[in-house]
């Protein structure tokens, strides 16, 4: 009987062993998998630092190329409302302009065209 005693304490004392050392390793994956994260992490950071100080570099020479170019465009090109001087009495030239149709349109163009300014502009709307 002690022998079988010994051997179910052997038994017992190896699958513990044999679980400790499998929880270890998986332990072990566990640390090396987060230090592979944080190397990946870290990397990443010090790569959009890099391109952030290489752009910001490259900005300043640009930056006086792209003001110069802002005030050659005018504004009232990139509207496309009328922003002229008015007559004293509103033309057809005039009024197409301010509608956004051309002098020639037909009726319902130009209903069309007054009815949409006239709801983007009404005093309920917003």
């Amino acid at each position: 009987m002690e022998g079988a005693g010994a051997s179910s304490e052997a038994l017992c004392y190896a699958e513990y062993a044999r679980a400790a050392t499998s929880a270890g390793r998986g332990q072990t994956e566990l640390d090396r998998g987060l230090a592979r994260s944080m190397i990946a992490v870290g990397l990443g950071v010090a790569t959009v630092a890099f391109a952030g100080r290489y752009a910001f570099h490259l900005w300043k020479p640009l930056e006086q190329a792209i003001t110069e170019t802002a005030k050659k465009v005018s504004a009232s090109s990139l509207s496309s409302y009328y922003k002229g001087g008015f007559e004293q009495k509103m033309s057809r030239r005039e009024a197409s302009l301010i509608l956004g149709v051309s002098p020639s349109a037909g009726k319902a163009k130009i209903r069309t065209a007054h009815r949409k300014i006239m709801i983007l502009n009404h005093p309920d709307k917003g």
